[in-house]
């Protein structure tokens, strides 16, 4: 019979007037608080990340692959075609999961562990950016306001399924290989600035020289608002051809391919690929983080944010598990002294103070648990909590649950609990059976 373990339940099952029932209450409850604000904390901080980059990766594919000179700024203009007579073209879509090894050795050493990417290629498709200013009509007068803008020339080959849950008003451009389209998709930011809705006409100007300007006249077809305002109000989404005649390109040219992957986890792994296995020496292939690298950086940081939220909480939860030991060992100073009188030893002693603790953080982390993950299921399910979306680029909380991360934290918190409490289980060595027998 494991003797400690079977003391600890007869503990446990104590008087229900001792005073120490209150402070076991209050160590549960912070316990489970703890807990579910870590759930919580992991969940909204997960979805945060996953949602944003579901948005930029929705406009702008997660490889680029343009003309070298050209791959430093996604925001620069189109200046550099390429063809789209490529054997990559649109062959990439069929590559599979590859394997890959890390290119952290300049030297590439042959010992490096070889990987698999998760999945493959999902999409390839081409586009041409081209900047300039858009000016609106109403009744046939242009108006005052302008705005720069820059257009995003798409072809057939553009991924509607990723794009079309971002409209909010009107369809999809109607694009085709055998005409040339004379719509426009603009953001909500933009149609709000300039006063203007679906079937509306706008002017876009094009400045190809000093003193030369093109203007090609488009029709709103819709309005779509991915959120991230600050690149919704920079671009609009035409049909790709329009702008080759502008740049007097010619129909096999284009300003580059994005490249949509099955698993973002696969990132890395296929942007070197693809750049060094796949390319001719002329093309280049950039992950779309490496060119949007502040605003990832700035959602990296909220990992950070989430480390300390976590190391805070389970100090709560320690501190409040080492009070509760504490008034336990005092509270059962007379069995103390009877066991050491019975010959029980210190360990022995102290690991049935350790296995009721290991209880009470059990209840608490259940309790937590269903506490936060019922708060979490009510804000995925209800959007109970909003945001400002000009600063956050979200309308609602996110929620994403990660069960492995979820069981991480709860191991983790029973394991780091426990160890802490070590140290106030020691007091029971400090106790003289003689005069613990006659304490009261």
């Amino acid at each position: 019979m494991n003797l400690p373990l079977f003391l600890a339940r007869g503990v446990a099952k104590g008087g229900s007037q001792s005073i120490s029932r209150t402070i076991i209450g209050i160590a549960v409850a912070a316990v489970a608080i703890s807990m579910a604000v870590m759930v919580l904390a992991s969940a909204l901080i997960s979805g945060f990340k996953s949602e944003i980059s579901v948005k930029i990766f929705g406009f702008w594919g997660h490889i680029h692959i343009t003309e070298e000179q050209a791959a430093s700024d996604i925001m620069l203009t189109s200046e550099f075609p390429i063809s789209t007579q490529q054997d990559f073209y649109p062959g990439l879509e069929d590559l599979g999961p590859i394997e890959y090894r890390d290119f952290t050795d300049p030297f590439g050493d042959n010992r490096a562990e070889v990987r698999t990417t998760r999945a493959g290629v999902k999409h390839i498709q081409q586009f041409i950016l081209l900047p300039g200013i858009i000016s609106s009509f109403q009744e046939g007068e242009r108006l005052a306001d302008t705005e720069p803008l820059i257009l995003k020339g798409i072809a057939e080959d553009f991924a509607w399924d990723d794009f079309g849950q971002y409209l909010v008003e009107g369809e999809r451009l109607t694009v085709v290989p055998d005409s040339t389209s004379r719509e426009i998709l603009i953001s909500n930011s933009t149609a709000r600035r300039l006063k203007i809705g679906v079937g509306d006409r706008v002017d876009f100007v094009y400045f190809s020289g000093l003193r030369e300007e093109k203007t090609r006249a488009f029709t709103v077809r819709g309005i779509y608002k991915t959120g991230l305002e600050e690149y919704d109000s920079k671009f609009a989404i035409v049909d790709i051809k329009q702008l080759r005649r502008l740049l007097n390109w010619r129909n096999d040219q284009v300003g580059g391919f994005e490249v949509v992957l099955d698993n973002i986890d696969d990132l890395d792994a296929f942007s070197d690929y693809i750049h060094y296995d796949v390319l001719p020496q002329d093309l280049y292939a950039d992950s779309i983080r490496n060119k949007l690298r502040e605003l990832f950086n700035w959602l990296d940081i909220q990992d950070y944010n989430g480390i300390i939220i976590l190391i805070l909480v389970v100090l709560v939860a320690i501190i409040n598990m080492m009070t509760a030991l504490l008034i336990l060992i005092l509270e059962r100073t007379n069995m103390i002294g009877t066991l050491k009188a019975l010959g029980q030893d210190n360990w022995g002693i102290r690991k049935i103070f350790l296995y009721y603790a290991g209880f009470i953080v059990v209840v608490g982390l259940l309790l937590g648990n269903l506490l936060g993950l019922g708060l979490a299921w009510i804000q995925k399910t209800y959007g109970v909590v909003q945001l400002d979306e000009e600063s956050y680029y979200l309308a609602v909380a996110p929620i994403k649950l990660e069960w492995m991360t979820i069981l991480g934290l709860n191991l983790g918190t029973f394991c780091v609990t426990l160890l802490f409490l070590v140290l106030p289980s020691y007091l029971v060595t400090k106790i003289d059976p003689v005069k613990a027998i006659r304490f009261k």
